[in-house]
């Protein structure tokens, strides 16, 4: 009897599909956990743990080996490797965020009518050197 194990975590549907399609690609059976759950309502995305990627036991070591070979960095419209302008790193990683006050009322009405959020901002962070920037 084979078991599942986990072997990624994703907020949104669409990110774990890519994965999945890859494994997939890759002769890699894959089931995901809570997509139809997180596909209903977003907003508990954060509360459930996000979308589960499980595969079987057997299939760890293999999916794991092609889970690291997938760039999970940020890119720009043009598809480059967004690029710290502190240390140059491309281990940049994207964030959303509610800071200014039209954030906060799109972020109100959304939550009030269950539908998707309509206006973020978006931050920067360099996992090599902390500094956290916007693109211009």
């Amino acid at each position: 009897m084979s078991t599942f194990v986990n072997i990624a975590r994703f907020q949104y549907s669409s990110e774990a599909q890519i994965v999945k399609g890859k494994l997939q690609s890759e002769g890699i059976e894959v089931f995901l956990a809570d997509q139809v759950l997180i596909d209903t309502d977003p907003l508990v995305s954060q509360a459930i743990g996000g979308i589960k990627l499980n595969v079987y036991a057997d299939d760890e070591e293999r999916a794991r080996a092609i889970l690291s070979e997938i760039h999970d960095y940020s890119l720009d419209d043009k598809g480059e490797r967004v690029v710290c302008p502190n240390c140059d790193s491309t281990r940049v990683k994207v964030y959303t965020h509610i800071k200014d006050v039209r954030s906060f009322f799109a972020f109100l009405f959304s939550f009030l009518t269950f539908a998707l959020p309509i206006h973020y901002k978006y931050d920067y962070h360099c996992e090599n050197c902390e500094e956290k920037f916007t693109l211009k």
